[in-house]
């Protein structure tokens, strides 16, 4: 197993194959199931994002139980139809993108932890767009799913996935990390610059803390998603440009680790600090689950 995204790299330029087919060759040898298999588990992975990228934006859109959350894809993609964004239409069908998959997520829909449900919008923002821009064709686009997934697997293995041990820079920062990775295999870039863009797009995030308002994945969870695209098509353009981190992607995943495990208990996933400490989250939290004078908020 790749233990290291310097030795991921160094094997995909030795073997002279694209990190995708490394990594359904690990599959292979670990779970010993056979290549169609594991290929059509990921295609399934594939159609279950697409579901929620189209369900969160139709109609209506779909709205929590909260009310926290919901309808802002459909939001999104009525101004993007006015044709004056500022940022330009590439990123924010992005945005769009994640924020439909993330309040596919926020309603209890079904969606594909990339590499988690509160970070499951970040990744597929990413593909769909470029779904759209490169043309790709479905083969394409799980080879997509398969390189981010070798770097995913690495990050986890070093650094954590999870807000409750490393905040959300350990959930959408690593899945910016992977998007903008996978992002500049399938532009055609090398190997080396999907290790670079890797390393931008988590630098970018390091120390993004994990205070989800009333304990929920809603709040900020959803819009840290749409952050997470942006930053990674910038991460992916800048390696793409031949840009470098000059802190090597390894180095990173473990400061980010090191960062995570200094955080407070508050900063963590508990709904205790940052925004969920703030005055207008404390009443959320009193009016959905009501008041408990002698709980921390």
């Amino acid at each position: 197993m790749y233990m290291h995204v310097s030795e991921l790299v160094a094997a995909a330029q030795v073997k002279q194959q694209p990190i995708y087919e490394l990594m359904i060759t690990q599959e292979m040898s670990v779970t010993h199931a056979s290549r169609d298999d594991i290929w059509q588990a990921m295609g399934r992975n594939l159609d279950v994002m697409a579901a929620a990228i189209e369900k969160g934006a139709a109609g209506e859109g779909v709205h929590s139980k909260t009310g926290l959350t919901g309808g802002e894809a459909v939001l999104l993609k009525k101004y993007r139809e006015k044709g004056h964004t500022l940022a330009g239409d590439t990123v924010m069908e992005a945005v769009q993108n994640a924020v439909a998959t993330s309040e596919v997520n926020a309603a209890m829909g079904v969606v594909c932890a990339t590499p988690t449900a509160g970070s499951a919008g970040t990744l597929p923002g990413v593909l769909f767009t470029l779904k759209d821009r490169l043309d790709l064709n479905r083969d394409q686009m799980i080879q997509f799913l398969f390189t981010a997934g070798a770097f995913g697997m690495i990050i986890a293995n070093n650094a954590g996935i999870a807000g409750a041990t490393g905040g959300c820079q350990a959930e959408v920062g690593s899945a910016s990390a992977m998007a903008a990775s996978a992002a500049v295999a399938i532009a055609g870039g090398t190997p080396e610059q999907s290790s670079e863009a890797l390393a931008i797009a988590i630098s970018n995030l390091l120390g993004l803390v994990c205070d989800p308002v009333a304990g929920l994945v809603e709040l900020p969870c959803v819009k840290r998603n749409a952050i997470g695209v942006g930053n990674a098509l910038i991460a992916a353009d800048m390696a793409l440009a031949g840009c470098t981190n000059k802190i090597p992607a390894d180095e990173v995943i473990v400061a980010m680790d090191k960062i995570g495990k200094n955080l407070p208990d508050s900063l963590r996933e508990t709904g205790l600090g940052g925004l969920a400490a703030t005055p207008t989250a404390v009443r959320i939290k009193e009016r959905i689950f009501g008041h408990h004078p002698t709980a921390q908020a």
